[in-house]
């Protein structure tokens, strides 16, 4: 037999085909230690083990060796190896079954490999590969150990393969999903542009924005921003929730105070204390003088740049998160946009955005930027404000999601 390390890497070389299935992959596999004339093995078969029966059953054979009726099987309570090989990986005893014996097998060489499953108080592996050999003796002990390591290890990582397969499909449709309860980035509404972006940190996150009309009418509009407190699937499951209760609550053409308490009740009901949603909610009307109403449930106040007086203002929090406190009552404020003026709406990976050496980016900065940025569009405005985080906690650990929603009143 050849070097142990060459064996395995010769073992791996002939697992690194792209076979579909477990049974495919150690059919090559032994078909080509058969084949391979290094390799001091003339044939071989393969068992499985059957949970259902606990018996392992022949499902191939290859090359030198007496031939065995197709799909024959071994109780394990009838066949101490079986147990034994979860033990010790190879063994090399004389044959005990009857049948096998009358078919001239007096001798076996036998090794196991894939995972172990439990066997009443013991364990026995997924499968067995049985060789044949010119020399069945203690010597080729440590040759088959080298294969079942090498075929188990080429097992297991077809099995991560395919579960990372799987796993890639599943986020890519997570994050369909989720794209999918976005509305498009910009929107005209009478008197008023609007931009939003929302940048997970990880594959999908948890915050999110909408714009919602009540049904078919286009005179009022509502705007939504808020963020999840969990992360990863379980954020957007529930940013998921929360959006779809908002759209179905704008349908019914339900007050803000009414809206909001509903909202957190839901929450509160549906969720653990722990998961609870912040978020910002304002209305747009096709009114002359740019009346906005606006509730906040503890949400990140959103800035708005005063074209006229040049000033900045923030809207602060009109009630609680919602979720952990089921009681909570929400206060609708308003305010006038004029011509010219700029609200920013944004999520906490804006504002606690950090660089390496952990300074904030912070709402004072988010101030001055939007000060800075209030003759450009919406678009412009919400590019240049993400574009600035982005660089400024450049190599720091960035880890929230990002969303702002530009507001600009233009007539």
């Amino acid at each position: 037999m050849m070097a142990q390390r060459r064996l395995y890497r010769t073992i791996e070389s002939f697992a690194s085909e792209h076979l579909k299935t477990d049974k495919e992959l150690l059919k090559h596999v032994i078909n080509e230690i058969v084949k391979e004339e290094q390799i001091d093995i003339k044939g071989g078969r393969i068992w499985q083990y059957d949970p259902g029966t606990e018996t392992y059953r022949l499902i191939h054979q290859i090359g030198v060796i007496q031939r065995v009726e197709a799909g024959y099987r071994i109780a394990v309570a009838d066949y101490a190896t079986f147990t034994r090989l979860a033990e010790h990986r190879s063994i090399i005893a004389n044959e005990t079954d009857r049948y096998l014996r009358k078919q001239g097998i007096i001798k076996y060489s036998a090794t196991g490999v894939g995972e172990k499953i439990p066997y009443k108080k013991s364990f026995v592996y997924q499968y067995i590969l049985a060789f044949n050999s010119d020399s069945i003796d203690e010597s080729l002990i440590s040759d088959l150990n080298i294969i079942s390591l090498a075929v188990t290890s080429s097992l297991r990582g077809k099995r991560v393969e395919k579960k990372a397969t799987l796993l890639e499909q599943d986020l890519d449709k997570a994050r369909e999903i989720q794209q999918s309860i976005l509305p498009q980035h910009a929107l005209a509404f009478h008197h008023y542009e609007l931009y939003g972006v929302s940048i997970p940190d990880r594959v999908v996150g948890g915050d999110f924005f909408d714009y919602l009309f009540a049904d078919e009418e286009t005179d009022r509009l509502s705007v939504v921003i808020g963020d999840a407190a969990s992360k990863g699937f379980r954020a957007a499951a529930q940013a998921l929730y929360v959006v779809g209760a908002l759209r179905m609550g704008i349908s019914y053409h339900s007050k803000i105070t009414m809206l909001m308490s509903r909202l957190n009740n839901l929450v509160n009901k549906t969720f653990s204390e722990e998961q609870f949603v912040s978020m910002f909610y304002a209305e747009l009307s096709n009114d002359t003088k740019g009346l906005m109403l606006y509730a906040n449930a503890g949400h990140n106040s959103p800035v708005i740049y005063r074209a006229t007086e040049k000033r900045v203002e923030i809207l602060n929090p009109t009630g609680q998160i919602l979720g952990p406190f089921p009681e909570e009552s929400y206060r609708v404020e308003n305010t006038v946009i004029g011509k010219g003026d700029v609200v920013v709406m944004y999520t906490d990976g804006i504002s606690e955005a950090m660089t390496a050496d952990f300074a904030m980016y912070g709402e004072k900065r988010l101030a001055e930027k939007v000060e800075e940025l209030h003759l450009l569009s919406a678009e412009q405005i919400c590019r240049h404000i993400l574009d600035d985080v982005i660089h400024f906690s450049a190599g720091g650990q960035d880890g929230d999601d990002k969303t702002i929603v530009v507001i600009k009143r233009i007539n």
